[in-house]
């Protein structure tokens, strides 16, 4: 746990030094520009800041799905939502399906085929990860049935909630840098309706896949599995992207969400009053299982 800590505290700094760039040093270029190890830093930050956040956030989740719920469980998340997505993400940006008629632009590093960031994949594995995670403790701590459904439905919920307040500001004509652009419009601030039923097919196919091949819920191994890290990890990047909303006036995106996304997930914090073992119910505890 140790390491997936380390790799936390980098990832939080990253999308703080990201803000940093795209609020601060972009409109006001007069902070930096006389000072050469400032326009080093800067040029860093133009370069690599856009994919830099993302790749610490799927290491530092990847490493705590390793140390809380072991390799196979972890690896098999992992193989389901970067292929998956990436497919997802490469028919979008050549045919317009199922997101709808866009393009990225240059700032989060190198594109697959020429389309899609390799980022991208990644950003959807590690806040896919904590966002079914926190489904599947939901579920379990507060007995829903059948828990699979409900974990794998709070999952795309709140991933998708996620997106209401990053992608209307992401790709904002007011700010500093777009990181991708829309050819078609819609009724949420730009965006178009279809692009967040995409959003949700398609983290419905690699969760639910990735449930089908555990071929069990998340049980607490040890008492109960801590819900902390993959909050933060969702809390913090609902706040990176609010913050982006604020900079550019959209006030109801941020609302939506804290009210659907950031509450709710706190329901995964609570501690089962009494927790379940997976011997009791016959079952081999998770983390020997997983391994």
């Amino acid at each position: 746990m140790k390491l997936a800590r380390l790799l936390l505290a980098a990832h939080l700094g990253a999308l703080i030094f990201g803000l940093a760039g795209l609020l601060i040093a972009l409109p006001n270029p007069g902070l930096w520009q006389g000072d050469p190890r400032a326009i080093g830093v800067f040029d860093f930050g133009m370069t690599y800041a856009g994919s830099l956040h993302i790749l610490l956030g799927a290491a530092a989740m990847f490493a705590w799905g390793v140390a809380v719920l072991g390799w196979r469980r972890t690896m098999t998340f992992f193989w389901f939502a970067v292929p998956i997505s990436l497919c997802s993400e490469l028919l979008g940006t050549t045919s317009g399906y199922p997101f709808g008629n866009y393009a990225y632009t240059e700032f989060l590093g190198a594109k697959v085929a020429g389309h899609v960031p390799f980022s991208i994949p990644l950003s959807w594995f590690y806040v896919g990860f904590a966002c079914y995670v926190l489904g599947a403790l939901i579920a379990d701590r507060y007995r829903l049935t059948p828990p699979w459904a409900w974990g794998v439905g709070l999952g795309v919920w709140f991933l998708t909630v996620w997106d209401l307040v990053l992608d209307p500001a992401m790709a904002h004509a007011d700010l500093a840098v777009k990181f991708w652009e829309w050819s078609d419009t819609g009724p949420y601030f730009g965006m178009p309706v279809q692009n967040f039923v995409g959003w949700s097919v398609t983290a419905l196919v690699y969760m639910g896949l990735s449930r089908m091949a555990w071929g069990a819920d998340i049980e607490p191994a040890r008492e109960w599995v801590p819900a902390l890290f993959p909050f933060v990890v969702y809390a913090a990047n609902t706040v990176f992207a609010a913050a982006l909303s604020a900079s550019v006036g959209l006030w109801i995106p941020i609302l939506l969400a804290v009210v659907l996304g950031i509450i709710p997930a706190t329901l995964a914090l609570r501690t089962p009053p009494q927790p379940r073992r997976a011997r009791a119910e016959g079952q081999a505890p998770l983390a020997a299982a997983s391994r």
